[in-house]
């Protein structure tokens, strides 16, 4: 069902200061910021040659990842991104598996302007997953 690995996603406090130390200390290409409301984050990419490393702040008071950075309040590894053909079949087999698809369990728009479902940890020894169609 997976394919590639398209990203690992790092919460931090500031995607600009952290983004700063990419581009800055490792001489990687960075992404414009993107605010995602539906998301309750703002993102930058750090663009590699096999693949991304997501920074994201919390925007707003409700952002999900904002118990995260309560509990590390220095940020760290908040999920991985795998890619899947087709989200809707992916979906179907993940459900009869037991599977819980986190939200509303169905996808929406994440940040490539692409269909995306997030699993959960409780599924995958204590790893948040996020499946983006291809």
């Amino acid at each position: 069902m997976i394919g590639r690995l398209n990203h690992v996603a790092i919460a931090v406090p500031s995607v600009d200061i952290a983004s700063e130390k990419y581009k800055n200390i490792l001489g990687a290409k960075i992404s414009e910021p993107k605010r995602l409301i539906e998301h309750g984050v703002t993102t930058i990419f750090v663009e590699m040659d096999n693949t991304k490393i997501e920074l994201i702040e919390p925007l707003g008071d409700n952002s999900p990842i904002s118990s995260f950075l309560s509990k590390h309040p220095a940020g760290g590894i908040h999920h991985v991104c795998y890619e899947v053909k087709d989200i809707k079949s992916a979906c179907v087999i993940l459900e009869k598996e037991g599977v819980k698809i986190l939200g509303s369990g169905n996808p929406t728009i994440g940040a490539h302007g692409k269909q995306v479902v997030f699993l959960s940890p409780k599924d995958f020894n204590g790893t948040l997953i996020e499946l983006e169609e291809i």
